[in-house]
């Protein structure tokens, strides 16, 4: 394939983000079938769903590169982390989002700062939704919390 005239920086922003988000499905396909196991259906599904909004990205992002002249290449895929209860599991989906957020921000503020438009864009709609997962996370937590409390 040929580059068309792009960033190196962006291109590697995107190979890892490409990485991340082929991680984040492994995951939540593979914590909806514990889940399912421990008789969760209703957080398998949940774990099912966030697993199709990840291959979601993962398709955009493999459309961004080849749209730029670069083959796609997801160069390494994190481990699963899985947990004894679903609150570990939550609390490891939650630390993974902002991996991911981490990432698509500092992809954004660097697009920014080379005046890279429509890069700045594409990054940042992918931080924005990755911001919204941890926080459906985050609140998911803290219900599980009240919960346990309350027992």
């Amino acid at each position: 394939m040929f580059h068309i005239n792009s960033d190196e920086r962006v291109l590697g922003y995107l190979g890892r983000a490409l990485s991340l988000e082929l991680s984040a499905v492994q995951l939540y396909s593979t914590q909806s079938m514990l889940v399912t196991s421990w008789g969760l259906t209703g957080v398998a599904d949940k774990f099912r769903e966030e697993s199709r909004e990840e291959m979601e990205h993962a398709e955009r992002i493999i459309s961004r590169m080849l749209a730029l002249g670069v083959a796609p290449n997801a160069s390494q895929l994190r481990p699963v982390k899985l947990g004894q209860n679903l609150q570990e599991l939550l609390q490891h989906n939650y630390a993974f989002e902002n991996e991911m957020i981490s990432l698509y921000d500092n992809a954004t503020n660097y697009c920014a700062s080379i005046a890279d438009y429509d890069n700045r864009l594409f990054f940042e709609a992918l931080l924005n939704e990755e911001k919204a997962h941890a926080a459906d996370l985050s609140l998911w937590l803290q219900e599980l919390k009240q919960t346990s409390i309350k027992k």
